[in-house]
């Protein structure tokens, strides 16, 4: 079989409209040829082509204007922090403002609002983060939506505050009680899903809410290092220590902050993801380090 024709430079390495490649000369047949696909009815790109980011593309290509991404959709291009479940389902979320019909297509879930706030980033209509976030209040449990609100108000280039997430939700919808409840929860400093579930998890344990990303100084106001959470009075610190450090220069940098940690008098309590199903004895670990330092005060007053 002939290679296919090639395509218009203007169509190739992206998705396209089957009309935008009539206009261009396209026949019918050559879309119908194995190396193009068809994500979404109406639009082709190439057969490699795959996956969330592929899909939304080409979806986007046939929105209407009243129609935008949304719920943890609409998060997830944001970049928030959503559990793999959420990622690993394929459908797509996608709003419409207005009376119009609700998008009905596979692997769509259309949903129709009275009101939100709408953006485009990246060519792509979606609701802005702190309105994504109040969406995502009817599909995600508390720890994963205080995930994604310490995400959002975390991060300067969103320009989002609590105050917009408060404000973003819908005063007597099915999910604004659980929205008010993480909204309540949602700190500044968190940088990770893992920290504010860390976080969460502390706090629901009986421990004291930690102060997020603390410097920590010596008796010299020399910097010592920055710590995921801290109790900055007791000089007793909380690392979650992702994956990444378990690279050889970043571990070699925790040693040497560490080391300054234990000869300032500090305890610095480490966790990891697997921790995070078995909290128990990390907990323990901080437990000891509370008594250690509770202790070593009611000794020092007596």
């Amino acid at each position: 079989m002939p290679h296919p024709r090639p395509l218009p430079d203007v169509l190739l390495h992206r998705a396209f409209r089957v009309s935008d490649a009539a206009a261009h000369g396209v026949n019918a047949e050559r879309l119908r040829r194995s190396d193009l696909s068809r994500p979404v009815h109406g639009v082709r790109a190439a057969v490699d082509s795959h996956g969330f980011e592929s899909f939304v593309t080409a979806l986007s290509l046939v929105m209407r204007p009243d129609q935008f991404f949304s719920h943890t959709t609409a998060a997830r291009l944001w970049g928030a922090p959503l559990p793999k479940a959420v990622q690993d389902d394929p459908a797509v979320h996608v709003s419409t403002v207005s009376d119009a019909p609700r998008m009905r297509r596979p692997n769509v879930r259309g949903h129709r609002l009275s009101a939100a706030g709408v953006t485009e980033s990246g060519g792509r209509r979606l609701a802005t983060p702190a309105d994504s976030w109040a969406q995502c209040a009817s599909l995600l449990g508390t720890r994963a939506l205080v995930a994604v609100g310490d995400h959002f108000v975390g991060r300067s280039h969103f320009e989002t505050t609590m105050a917009d997430l408060a404000g973003a939700i819908i005063p007597g919808s099915r999910s604004s009680i659980a929205a008010r409840t993480a909204v309540g929860l949602v700190r500044v400093g968190a940088e990770s899903a893992m920290e504010t579930w860390f976080r969460l998890a502390i706090v629901d344990a009986g421990f004291p809410e930690p102060e997020l990303n603390v410097e920590v100084r010596d008796a010299n106001r020399q910097l010592l290092g920055r710590v995921d959470m801290a109790w900055p009075e007791l000089r007793i610190a909380f690392e979650y220590d992702g994956d990444h450090h378990r690279a050889r220069d970043v571990f070699q940098q925790d040693q040497r902050r560490d080391n300054g940690f234990v000869v300032n008098g500090w305890i610095a309590v480490h966790a990891t993801s697997a921790d995070a199903h078995r909290p128990a004895v990390v907990f323990e670990r901080l437990h000891q380090a509370f008594e250690q330092r509770l202790g070593t005060d009611r000794r020092s007053a007596a």
